[in-house]
């Protein structure tokens, strides 16, 4: 109950410092929450703003799939394999805060316009962190998990499926949490800057004709949207480092 309270505080201070920006710029920078809110109603009950939508969350939905399988399976990897790890960590890291934005003409080359390069685009914001934070999962699992498992002559896969994976559960849903979040973010640049359909395209479109509140609405759904998916991966990830603590 303390913790609704305080979301509810938390949010009525940023309307406020809202309200506020908008009476110190004027509409021309920012639209007014009344005004965004009446815009957000209208935008949620026409048609084609839930192509878009379906458009974003689609490419959102592949580009997560190739990040968390992906992420995964080089992490798994890595994480088994100790001096593997220790060397390609580092390099890890350094392709992790290489901005991903330099790589967009590439991606371009590769995948054309269209759907395979916004996937792509957003695959490549979340396999990083997802991989790095499997491979940690994996290098903290108690090693007497392993030694067991050595006892019990456990093959490479049955030791994966029925001890790494199980270990690592808690860890592996706070890398789907970060994932989620880059992965929304890299698809929704590669709307803004090549496509014709999406979300990102619809604030691109708005901003380009100066019709700021639509700017704003769409944002404010898309933040929506975005704060519900990872408050509930965040609940998730409290609960399983709860119980295993």
């Amino acid at each position: 109950m303390r913790q609704f309270f305080d979301s509810l505080v938390f949010a009525a201070v940023l309307v406020a410092i809202w309200q506020g920006l908008h009476w110190f710029a004027g509409d021309i920078a920012i639209a007014s929450p009344g005004v965004t809110a009446e815009r957000a109603m209208v935008l949620l009950g026409s048609p084609s703003f839930w192509g878009h939508f379906r458009e974003t969350f689609s490419a959102l939905g592949y580009a997560l799939a190739i990040a968390v399988l992906g992420g995964m399976t080089i992490g798994l990897v890595l994480g088994l394999h100790r001096l593997s790890g220790e060397v390609a960590e580092p390099i890890l890291v350094s392709l992790y805060s290489l901005p991903k934005i330099t790589l967009y003409p590439l991606i371009l080359l590769i995948f054309g316009l269209g759907m395979s390069a916004k996937v792509a685009f957003g695959a490549i914001h979340g396999i990083i962190p997802v991989a790095i934070f499997t491979m940690g999962a994996v290098k903290t699992i108690a090693p007497v998990y392993f030694k067991t498992a050595r006892v019990l002559q456990l093959s490479r896969r049955q030791l994966v499926a029925t001890v790494v994976i199980p270990a690592a559960i808690p860890e592996l849903v706070s890398g789907l949490r970060v994932g989620f979040s880059l992965t929304l973010l890299g698809v929704l640049i590669g709307e803004m800057f090549a496509s014709q359909r999406g979300l990102g395209f619809l604030v691109m479109n708005a901003i380009g004709t100066l019709d700021v509140p639509t700017m704003m609405a769409v944002v404010l759904l898309l933040a929506l949207v975005a704060v519900m998916i990872s408050a509930g991966l965040l609940y998730l990830d409290r609960r399983l480092h709860h119980r295993v603590a």
